[in-house]
């Protein structure tokens, strides 16, 4: 749930590049 949520913040209002590097970091932690 944190993971998702923090997602979507970062979907919010930020960069592609920005995103792209959340989802990577997650992805990782997964």
């Amino acid at each position: 749930m944190a993971h998702k949520k923090g997602v979507g913040s970062t979907r919010n209002g930020r960069d592609s590049k920005s995103k792209r590097l959340g989802v990577k970091k997650y992805g990782s932690q997964f």
